[in-house]
């Protein structure tokens, strides 16, 4: 990916990252530089951390990367696969419900979602939900699409 520009944020912008992430994840992020890069041929923005990449804006909206989710472990949004999903879910493919072991109820339809492995909790994709935490789980049916993923262009991305 080609880094169409880099700029350090506004303190007001660190405040909007920094409450939005602890308020619909629960994590708070602590670093002394905040940098936004803009990549030329996407139009997904990154945040980097102290130099890391933690933060990417999805429609506007932020939410950690599986590096910074990984780093800064989530404790809502948060759903678990089974070991069966790992590997389709690490390649990118969209996750099915049986796959999903375990879903926070307070996700709504429309919310980005941390995607964990049930083994060791590493956080494996971000995507966002097509249904409400409660009805995650089941027997049939695509419930959450894959917006990024461990080695992604994105994931791969190094600075």
């Amino acid at each position: 990916m080609q880094v169409k520009s880099r700029h350090h944020l506004r303190s007001d912008e660190i405040a909007r990252i920094t409450e939005t992430l602890e308020e619909q994840l629960g994590v708070s992020l602590d670093g002394e530089a905040f940098e936004r890069v803009e990549f030329v041929d996407d139009d997904t923005d990154l945040v980097l951390v102290d130099g890391d990449p933690v933060v990417v804006y999805f429609d506007d909206d932020p939410f950690l990367t599986v590096r910074g989710a990984n780093a800064y472990p989530p404790e809502r949004n948060l759903v678990t696969v089974d070991s069966g999903a790992v590997s389709f879910v690490s390649d990118g493919a969209d996750v099915m419900r049986p796959g999903i072991t375990e879903a926070d109820d307070s996700i709504a339809a429309g919310d980005l979602v941390a995607i964990a492995e049930e083994t060791h909790g590493k956080v494996l994709a971000v995507g966002r939900a097509t249904e409400d935490g409660a009805d995650l789980t089941g027997d049939s049916g695509k419930v959450i699409e894959s917006l990024h993923h461990v080695g992604d262009e994105l994931y791969n991305t190094t600075f």
